[in-house]
């Protein structure tokens, strides 16, 4: 969910059944009013730091992660003693009632989590961070960001992006060029999903008109 970096903007943000496990991406999305996030691999309710300088945020949906632990009451008043602008939690309105019992029950959270596991030190995902950034060369980068892209764009029925396009640059300068790209993308692709028909059609329109004019400077170069 990085690419929410780029996104600080949006006020609305689905991301159920992802496999997401670190809400640090979204504590630039200042706009943020309503997040989804049912059943990710979210550990520790440390996260919700992340989310505590979320000044707009009304409606969290985070049952069905492994944070929410073997019992509801202490999880729910946690959540609400750190986030007690909610009006909605997991699809149930919170009440006066629970903000006050949760500053008795709940558990203040007052740091990130550590992201460190018993058995060797580190969480899976920042292992999984270090090996990438220090073992794959740029051509696996690469790949790994193009996969990432054409899985957005499969969803959309949209036809995915070659490796062959960005061939002909060095490494570096691929990487960085389509880091970019891909970052903005992936922003727009987001944003069409909460566009109907309408706002589709003038997207369309748009785009053929884009694609006319590259297509017409490429004849007159030509």
């Amino acid at each position: 969910i990085s690419i929410c970096r780029d996104l600080p903007n949006i006020e609305v943000i689905t991301f159920s059944v992802n496999g997401i496990s670190d809400l640090e991406p979204l504590h630039q999305c200042q706009n943020l009013s309503e997040l989804y996030l049912r059943k990710n691999n979210i550990m520790s309710l440390d996260e919700l730091f992340y989310l505590k300088s979320l000044p707009r945020l009304r409606v969290l949906w985070l049952a069905e992660n492994p944070c929410c632990g073997p019992d509801p009451h202490l999880y729910r008043m946690t959540v609400l003693r750190n986030l007690p602008s909610l009006q909605k939690l997991d699809n149930q309105a919170v009440t006066m009632e629970e903000l006050s019992q949760a500053l008795v029950d709940g558990v203040e959270i007052t740091a990130p989590p550590a992201r460190r596991s018993v058995e060797n030190g580190w969480s899976e995902s920042t292992a999984s961070s270090a090996t990438a950034s220090t073992a794959e060369p740029d051509g696996e980068l690469l790949t790994c960001s193009l996969e990432e892209t054409n899985k957005t764009e499969e969803e959309l029925d949209m036809k995915p992006v070659h490796r062959d396009k960005y061939s002909s640059f060095s490494p570096q300068e691929t990487d960085c060029s389509h880091k970019k790209t891909n970052n903005v993308l992936n922003a727009i692709l987001l944003l069409m999903t909460e566009l109907d028909v309408e706002g589709l059609e003038i997207i369309q329109q748009t785009v053929a008109r884009r694609i006319q004019a590259f297509q017409k400077k490429e004849l007159q170069e030509e």
